[in-house]
């Protein structure tokens, strides 16, 4: 406690009571609850855009316009023609984490879905499957031995080299995805939850009250801030998978 604010512990920032299954493997809160609404709303937001107009309009000139941004801000500059066909892929995967994410601000959530690691880490592990089984699927089981051994190195070098490149593929690669995209959100998170709180607690000072105005200013601040950070975070993991996809269907990355 300081200067009379009491500011909630980590565990109460992310920690949420189960609605029902206390206990049990189905057990279901808040972030199993937004997962499920990011689930639903990303396929019913694409079945609404397919209407077959030939000229879009509402829903499906949104869509139309998102999985061109998708196929050539992304896909196009990182894998190429050949990537084409993991649209589907990685469009869905944005989109899950996007509305995931944009729960940070919608009032009676106020809790991003990847601030806690169990999600991020899940889409990390699919990606790692997803890249494998495309570098399988392009090279054979070659993948794994192209994928850990760079052309160009001496043979004698391979004993450090490979061990490297087993670590970097297979395990930091589905980390630091992981990782990057949780500590984000949670960080993002755990700043909106302070100033929300010293907001509440200037209204009711006294003095401290003065000061409120530049509070809610910087409150407001973050919640744009974090609009953004929930689009960019979306967009960085997409990209990064699109790398790896790209970098699995050609030996020679």
């Amino acid at each position: 406690m300081i200067l009379g604010l009491e500011f909630p512990t980590i565990e109460q920032l992310v920690e949420w009571p189960n609605m029902f299954g206390d206990g049990q493997w189905y057990a279901f809160n808040k972030i199993a609850l937004i997962n499920l609404i990011a689930l639903v709303g990303t396929s019913i937001f694409f079945l609404l855009a397919r209407t077959g107009a030939m000229i879009p309009r509402g829903v499906q000139n949104l869509a139309e316009s998102s999985v061109a941004f998708i196929r050539d801000g992304i896909i196009m500059q990182t894998v190429g023609p050949d990537g084409i066909r993991y649209l589907p892929y990685l469009t869905s995967l944005f989109f899950f984490i996007l509305i995931g994410n944009i729960f940070e601000v919608i009032p009676g959530f106020q809790m991003p879905a990847n601030a806690r690691m169990a999600g991020p880490a899940f889409l990390a592990l699919l990606t790692l499957v997803f890249f494998i089984a495309v570098g399988v699927k392009h090279q054979g089981p070659k993948y794994f031995w192209n994928a850990v051994a760079p052309p160009g190195v001496p043979k004698a070098l391979y004993i450090l080299v490979v061990p490297i490149e087993v670590l970097s593929t297979f395990i930091v690669r589905p980390f630091s995805l992981a990782v990057r995209l949780f500590a984000n959100l949670l960080a993002g998170h755990i700043l909106l939850v302070t100033f929300s709180v010293l907001c509440i607690t200037l209204f009711s000072a006294s003095l401290l009250a003065l000061v409120l105005p530049f509070s809610f200013a910087m409150l407001v601040g973050l919640v744009g801030f974090e609009i953004m950070v929930a689009f960019l975070q979306a967009y960085i993991f997409t990209i990064l998978a699109s790398v790896y996809i790209g970098g699995a269907m050609h030996p020679e990355h």
